[in-house]
């Protein structure tokens, strides 16, 4: 628009200054080596004109004359890199798509029509069509020569990471992170692997200074900020708990108020405080855990918090815990195992049966196998409630990248990824079915067998097959063996 305004005031003056002319007329007269030529102002000024005009004509074509060969040369050379960019996309798209082959030739094309410019791009589809190849070797030579140039100095770090990450080197992993943190503290996976391999190293305080950074940098935000925060601090009570209980409380205390659902933090907060004979706040830590996530690990540490307490005490313990979080299964779980501790069967077996119709699971059929055990030693009983428990779902335990664990820890220690424990039911945990019915037998309470021939058969209403009614007979039968070998050289032994 603005262009278009400017033209018509350019041709508004061209007209208004003829005009001019026109409306003044006057003559020019050259005289020139005794001749002398005349003729009006107004054409004067249009020869002058045209003279200029033609002055910068002939400047230009003998200007174009004598660049042709550069303006040539150009145009071959812009030809040349444009086909070498468009073969670079393609190889890029290619590598993308996992092509190797089309890539390979693509890589080939493109440094054929770039070999005069120095295109980091190239280099890089280079790497990543060796990588896809499995030249592995190859891909870390190339990444080192994009890290001893500034410009591509950061990519070359994340090609040799990855590649340190592929074969295990943690050291050099974490190397690579650190000297990529120097050069852009912003970029998150630099941030994020030299966090998880501080924390995988035990270098919990430089986790959290990285953690803070991110933060403040906002490259987390600030409920992830919170949960890694909490796991680190956890990470470090679980380091001090035996060489420093203060500083073990106070950190487990921070991450328990940062991420109240983190049951190792209560349990670590709560232990720490044990050792310092701080029963009260221990108790309270308990508390806190338990509102937010009903844990066992909680229920079990709460209810045998105060050494010396009885059977009695415990159990008007697991009573209050359970007023906490009336309903919910672990409540259940924990009240029932201190009623049967105290021997107060009818509440024991009304919880346990709770807990099976709200989520039946093993351990809640081999505690009523333990109260039937308890109550009455009735051993068919027994081995029913032994069967459904073959039968449930299993309980729940820590794992990480789904497998079981023993217990809980800050980092995987197989991908050494931060906060990869979870409390679920693990894939593979079945373990040997007479292994299993062996153990519960052998912490059973058993009444001695005064019939030589009877035998203990599964119920036939039980959902059971062959197989495990003779595991469950065999591991029976062993089990009477062993006691009646028990009994026999009790006998023998004089009082």
């Amino acid at each position: 628009m603005l262009r278009i305004l400017a033209f018509f005031l350019v041709v508004l003056a061209g007209g208004l200054g003829f005009a001019w002319l026109a409306d003044h007329p006057g003559s020019v007269s050259i005289l020139w080596q005794g001749q002398e030529v005349g003729t009006s102002f107004t054409v004067f000024v249009i020869l002058q004109i045209a003279l200029v005009v033609a002055a910068v004509l002939l400047f230009w074509l003998v200007r174009g004359f004598f660049k042709a060969p550069d303006r040539v040369s150009r145009f071959f050379s812009t030809r040349r890199r444009d086909k070498g960019y468009r073969a670079l996309s393609a190889g890029m798209i290619a590598a993308g798509a996992g092509d190797a082959v089309m890539a390979r030739r693509l890589v080939k094309q493109a440094q054929k029509q770039l070999s005069n410019r120095r295109e980091p791009m190239v280099r890089f589809l280079d790497a990543q069509t060796a990588l896809i190849e499995g030249d592995h070797a190859k891909a870390r030579s190339i990444f080192e020569t994009l890290e001893g140039d500034p410009e591509t100095r950061l990519v070359g770090l994340r090609g040799l990471y990855l590649e340190a990450e592929r074969l295990g080197d943690r050291e050099a992993a974490r190397s690579y992170a650190e000297r990529a943190v120097r050069i852009a503290p912003h970029v998150p996976w630099a941030g994020g692997a030299v966090l998880d391999l501080k924390a995988a190293q035990g270098d919990y305080d430089g986790a959290l200074n990285i953690l803070e950074a991110q933060r403040d940098s906002r490259l987390v935000d600030k409920a992830e900020s919170r949960r890694l925060r909490a796991v680190l601090l956890t990470g470090k009570a679980q380091e001090l708990a035996d060489s420093d209980p203060a500083g073990a409380r106070n950190a487990a205390r921070e991450a328990q108020k940062l991420a109240p659902d983190l049951v190792p933090a209560g349990v670590i907060a709560a232990r720490s405080m044990i050792r310092l004979n701080e029963y009260r706040a221990a108790q309270k830590a308990l508390e806190a855990g338990w509102k937010a996530n009903p844990h066992p690990e909680l229920a079990a540490l709460y209810i045998h918090l105060w050494p010396g307490d009885g059977v009695a005490e415990r159990f008007k313990r697991a009573r209050h815990l359970a007023s906490l979080q009336p309903g919910h299964i672990e409540s259940r779980m924990a009240l029932a195992r201190a009623a049967l501790d105290a021997r107060e069967f009818g509440t024991a077996r009304v919880e346990a049966m709770a807990a099976t119709e709200q989520a039946p699971r093993e351990s809640a059929y081999l505690l009523l196998a333990d109260i039937e055990d308890a109550e009455t030693g009735n051993d068919a009983l027994v081995r029913q409630w032994m069967s459904r428990a073959l039968h449930a779902p299993k309980d729940p335990s820590w794992t990480v990248d789904g497998a079981p664990a023993e217990g809980w820890r800050p980092v995987s220690p197989t991908t050494g990824r931060l906060d990869a424990y979870e409390w679920t039911v693990p894939q593979d945990s079945d373990p040997a079915l007479v292994a299993r019915v062996g153990r519960m037998m052998r912490g059973m309470q058993h009444v001695p067998n005064t019939d030589p021939n009877r035998r203990v058969f599964i119920d036939a209403r039980l959902p059971a097959d062959e197989a495990e009614a003779a595991a469950l007979n065999e591991a029976a039968a062993a089990h009477h063996e062993t006691e009646g070998k028990s009994e026999s050289s009790l006998e023998r032994t004089p009082a």
